[in-house]
């Protein structure tokens, strides 16, 4: 089985309060009293504190074209995921030519040569490379990603893998629009990025550095809820598409495919150890813990995740996942349940045992 390595964050230099962030963007977005009140609250119940951006806040105010935006969005996705991409392989004393393969993830802007492309020369890459640009799956791709991963070295027990996942949700950012999507998304996503470096089982072997073994994913695409959650192309670039309906989809469908999954793996809910949750927000994260029966506590990181850095879509899980790495003790056998939704609705699980 696949094994995780290293995980290694990386995000904007700018960050700024929440109450700042409102404070500059709330004009721009409405000028309804009543909108305007509302944004307020919403931002206010968000449990977002901070943020990070791509920009100085006061670059926001000026519009930007699509063509603007997403020329940024290459520029900053290549050097957020080469410095995220560098920390990664010192984490794990690997070096650049030891790559095989490199999935790259993103749902905040598109480039053609793709950024894993450009990541090639930056780090000394091998021109042999394999990559995968994997655009769509949203906030559910940091999870996806390593399921992916783990299946491409499960037919590469030697190999050396590496998952990007760039996410500058600032950049989708939408003036005069007060929908309440829009009122909710500008109030919870945040910018950053994150590399994960992943090993087959027999280079497993000779690693100094552990991690986490990838036991057994699942991957799941719930019907007739794609509405729920996505994006739009517009002449201004993305906008969101949030409903209230996730929460019902959690609590509709997640418990029991987390209980099946689980028993499948001859395993139950309370044998868990920890639980990464990707934090899609404070109406999210409750129903996870509700449908799990999680005990008090159980989902703590996500909520810190959650408020110092926001909704990083699909590097958010990935962020937690390295703070859970880095903060708790792990001893063998440990498991840790890693799992994300996105668009479709859609949803992947992915079982982590630490080994021996």
């Amino acid at each position: 089985m696949a094994r995780i390595v290293a995980v290694a964050p990386a995000l904007p230099a700018f960050v700024y309060p929440q109450s700042e962030i409102t404070a500059t963007i709330g004009p721009l977005i409405t000028t309804n009293t009543g909108k305007r009140a509302l944004l307020d609250r919403l931002h206010a119940s968000s449990r977002v504190d901070t943020r990070h951006l791509v920009m100085p806040l006061e670059g926001y105010l000026d519009p930007q074209t699509f063509s603007q935006s997403n020329g940024m969005f290459i520029e900053v996705a290549a050097d957020l995921a080469e410095e995220s991409l560098r920390a990664a392989l010192l984490s794990s004393g690997l070096e650049p030519g030891d790559i095989d393969y490199v999935m790259f993830t993103s749902v905040t802007g598109i480039s053609a040569p793709s950024i894993d492309a450009l990541l090639v020369a930056r780090l000394g890459l091998r021109s042999d490379v394999k990559r995968v640009p994997m655009y769509g799956l949203g906030c559910v791709a940091g999870a996806a990603g390593i399921a992916r991963v783990a299946d491409y070295l499960a037919g590469h027990p030697e190999g050396v893998a590496a998952l990007i996942s760039v996410e500058l949700c600032s950049l989708t950012f939408q003036r005069d629009d007060d929908s309440m999507a829009n009122l909710v998304a500008s109030g919870l996503f945040g910018d950053g990025a994150a590399s994960v470096i992943m090993v087959g089982d027999e280079r497993a072997k000779r690693m100094i550095v552990t991690g986490p073994d990838v036991v057994d994913t699942r991957s799941r695409l719930y019907p007739d809820t794609e509405d729920v959650i996505g994006f739009n192309a517009s002449e201004t670039g993305f906008r969101i598409v949030l409903t209230a309906r996730v929460g019902d989809v959690v609590e509709r469908h997640f418990g029991g495919d987390v209980e099946q999954f689980l028993a499948d793996n001859d395993l139950e809910i309370g044998q868990i150890d920890r639980w990464v949750a990707h934090p899609g927000g404070p109406r999210v994260l409750e129903a996870f813990s509700e449908s799990l029966e999680l005990p008090d506590g159980a989902l703590d990181i996500s909520w810190r995740s959650l408020a110092t850095v926001g909704n990083l879509s699909s590097a958010s899980v990935l962020h937690i996942l390295a703070d859970s790495m880095t903060e708790s003790v792990h001893e063998a056998d440990d498991l840790t349940v890693l799992f994300a939704l996105g668009p479709g609705v859609s949803a992947e699980l992915v079982l982590l045992r630490w080994p021996s």
